[in-house]
């Protein structure tokens, strides 16, 4: 079936928005990722403590604000007091660029709304089961479930997601993909996966002492039609070494340089083609 999210087919993901230059997961990173014409900005969200779906990727606020204690804690008129860009640095803390410059905490609902034409991978931080429903209801509310990709390591949110509105697309958990993965390497693999919608793989490069992404590994995921995207690539030489085995997208803190090596190996659309399909 045909899968809006994926066509064109993504090569180039942000990493919590442009986290090279602006504070990770605000919205000032996603404009300039957005300006960048990357192909999709992944981000997270937990569900705060009045049931908002909020941008941030760890589940405490120490290590990127002003701020301390867990997301959920706290409601979001707490969270919007924080100062979102307090710890950005990039030269070793020696000046912090961003400090009392208003950069705040964004929900979803500002994000797909300051983006109206982005695709997002959405990463469910939270283990509990209403931020489904929150996140689903956020979703419908832009129209658009053709352009967000939903993520999560509780394969239970997973599940539910998949069952509450089949026209999101999920990409496949850990516990999903490690059985796929034993399969691959002892060559049993079914001929078909019978996942229902185009399996998603989002994946590093290895873990546990496991060599994941190989020629193999590509190979035999790609005859039954998945996706491989892997994360958090931010060397040039092994972006493109990803390119050549095979790996259809590359999850980056540096886009800039994913867009410049695809863009040379002939792999992305042009920019002109891509803005009239945003249109």
């Amino acid at each position: 079936m045909r899968e809006p999210f994926l066509d064109p087919m993504p090569r180039v993901v942000a990493h919590r928005g442009d986290s090279h230059n602006y504070p990770e997961n605000t919205l000032e990173a996603f404009r300039s990722a957005l300006s960048m014409d990357i192909d999709v900005i992944e981000t997270d969200v937990h569900l705060t403590k009045d049931g908002q779906v909020v941008i941030w990727h760890d589940p405490t606020l120490e290590r990127n604000t002003d701020g301390s204690g867990k997301v959920e804690d706290h409601d979001l008129k707490e969270l919007k007091t924080l100062d979102a860009g307090y710890t950005f640095t990039k030269d070793g803390g020696k000046t912090f660029p961003f400090r009392g410059t208003g950069v705040r905490m964004a929900t979803l609902d500002e994000a797909l709304e300051a983006c109206p034409h982005q695709r997002f991978n959405v990463d469910l931080k939270s283990a509990d089961s209403a931020i489904v429903e929150a996140f689903e209801r956020v979703v419908t509310a832009h129209h658009a479930e053709d352009r967000v990709l939903c993520a999560s390591f509780h394969l239970a949110n997973l599940k539910l997601m998949r069952k509450r509105n089949p026209r999101i697309l999920t990409s496949l958990t850990t516990l999903e993909v490690i059985p796929l993965l034993l399969r691959q390497k002892t060559h049993t693999l079914p001929k078909d996966l019978r996942l229902g919608r185009t399996p998603v793989f989002q994946v590093p490069i290895r873990q546990w002492g496991i060599e994941v992404i190989t020629p193999g590994f590509i190979e035999s995921f790609h005859k039954l039609g998945c996706v491989i995207q892997v994360w958090t690539i931010n060397d040039e030489q092994l972006m493109r070494q990803l390119f050549s085995m095979g790996v259809d997208t590359i999850m980056t803190d540096d886009p800039a340089t994913v867009i410049k090596v695809a863009s040379q190996m002939g792999l992305r659309e042009s920019v002109s083609r891509r803005a009239g399909m945003r249109e």
